[in-house]
């Protein structure tokens, strides 16, 4: 998940609720901020609880940002809770689409886009994205490269790489690095295939 800053001079005073929902950051430690993950995760159970009407889906509970503050909710409590909410949600899109098209068409479409993102994965080394330039920030490519080797091999064998260590993939910076959003892009695709065929 994505976390945000917010100035300390900005940020009201967070009232303590009854029972707070994941454990509270101590000390100069931040952690998300309380109301934004409630009000998200109130959301998300009014979307799950109305499956005829969805108003959100998994891919968006994987994009979920939150801003951070003091005496906020532990991340690492809140990310682990959102991967089980997005598993959650991932399973009734997978079967609700099942129903709709049936079980070959459902394959043949996760197939066909496991190899759209594996003939992206298999150019060159250095040449799997567009870079940012000389002046400008991106992710280190030979980190990258290594990822999507291995994502890669996953695409064409079923093995190598867990989804948990998709989600939990992490890449230092270097000028004339890839562009970012690329990268992520490819991730979010393999994390969706991943859910479809767990």
């Amino acid at each position: 998940m994505t976390m945000t800053s917010s100035p300390a001079s900005a940020a009201p005073a967070v009232p303590e609720p009854a029972r707070a929902l994941f454990p509270i950051t101590r000390g100069r430690v931040k952690g998300y901020e309380r109301a934004a993950v409630d009000s998200f995760l109130s959301h998300a159970r009014e979307a799950f609880e109305s499956p005829g009407h969805p108003s959100m889906t998994s891919g968006q509970i994987r994009a979920a940002a939150f801003p951070l503050a003091r005496r906020g909710y532990e991340i690492t409590s809140v990310d682990a809770a959102l991967t089980r909410i997005e598993d959650a949600f991932a399973r009734r899109e997978r079967d609700a689409a099942i129903a709709r098209v049936g079980t070959d068409v459902w394959i043949a479409r996760t197939r066909r886009d496991a190899q759209t993102v594996l003939d992206r994965l298999q150019r060159p080394s250095r040449r799997r994205f567009q870079r940012t330039g000389p002046l400008r920030y991106g992710y280190r490519v030979d980190e990258v490269d290594f990822v999507m080797n291995k994502l890669a091999r996953y695409l064409e064998t079923g093995s190598g790489a867990t989804i948990e260590q998709v989600r939990g993939v992490a890449f230092r910076m270097q000028r004339d690095g890839y562009r970012e959003v690329q990268v992520d892009a490819v991730l979010d695709a393999v994390v969706e295939i991943m859910l479809a065929v767990e």
